[in-house]
């Protein structure tokens, strides 16, 4: 078992590099006082996230609306592409094409932006992939409920019209594929298993998530 989420830190890039993650000290013991105390201030939208199809539609679904048994995922698959541009559709589905087994519960893609995490391309330049991809999946594997990448977000930060599109039709309230960001995918070579462990944060957008997998 491993992490496939980051930790939370003021260092956390985050689309279009906009937000911060911030810790703020309310008590301290080396100051004198009974205990150690802090606060937090962030976007719902930083490090590991699940967009939530509120995030796009006013109807959209929050965590509330998710049981506990969705989060566990038995049938994942896991492929490693080498992107030829920004925004990402050929090289999924010519790796899903090999694929026989249709009843697969999750969809995780390994862009290797991963290993950029710490330089300015890794927000500024990233990867997005097309709203076709959807459409694909619904069609040809119609059990999938997440996909999660690597990448900052479905939206590359070159084609952010794009990206837009790709937020609205995965996170359609209908039949959402809800969307996992930024995972922490620099060891992974396969998966049998995933735990998404998200923040139960009522009538939020995006979701902070703890990631596991196998």
């Amino acid at each position: 078992m491993k992490f496939l989420s980051y930790l939370l830190n003021s260092e956390t890039p985050t689309y279009g590099n906009r937000n911060r993650f911030e810790i703020e000290k309310k008590s301290s013991i080396l100051n004198g006082d009974v205990a150690n105390d802090s606060s937090i201030s962030t976007t719902t939208h930083i490090g590991t996230h699940l967009d939530m199809p509120f995030h796009f539609h006013q109807n959209g679904q929050t965590i509330t609306d998710f049981s506990a048994d969705f989060w566990f995922f038995n049938q994942p698959i896991f492929i490693e592409i080498q992107p030829k541009d920004f925004l990402i559709y050929d090289d999924v589905i010519e790796q899903l094409e090999k694929i026989n087994e249709r009843d697969s519960d999750i969809l995780i893609i390994k862009t290797g932006i991963c290993h950029f995490r710490e330089e300015e391309k890794f927000w500024k330049e990233n990867y997005g992939f097309s709203e076709k991809l959807y459409d694909y999946l619904i069609s040809n594997f119609p059990k999938i409920r997440i996909i999660g990448f690597d990448s900052i977000s479905i939206s590359s930060f070159q084609n952010r019209i794009e990206g837009r599109k790709a937020h609205k039709k995965f996170l359609n309230p209908e039949k959402p594929i809800l969307i996992l960001e930024d995972m922490d995918l620099r060891n992974v070579k396969t998966l049998s298993k995933i735990f998404v462990s998200p923040l139960r944060i009522e009538n939020s957008d995006g979701i902070p998530c703890t990631v596991f997998g196998e």
